[in-house]
């Protein structure tokens, strides 16, 4: 990844790549070595937290019934 700025793309692959515990470490270092904010992660990964509960919570509704 380049010093500059990442999409919100590269933001969404590596936040589901660290939440799966698949991320390179040297992907994980570049994300936060570079002269960025944190701050897209962040946001990206509550997003993402909240809608993995949201659908274990629905999915567990529709089991049960």
């Amino acid at each position: 990844m380049k010093n500059s700025r990442p999409s919100w793309w590269q933001v969404i692959q590596s936040v589901l790549a660290s939440a799966f515990g698949v991320q390179s470490k040297q992907k994980h270092s570049a994300d936060f070595s570079a002269n960025h904010s944190f701050i897209p992660y962040l946001i990206t990964g509550v997003i993402f937290v909240a809608l993995f509960v949201l659908s274990l919570l629905l999915f567990v509704r529709w089991i049960v019934g």
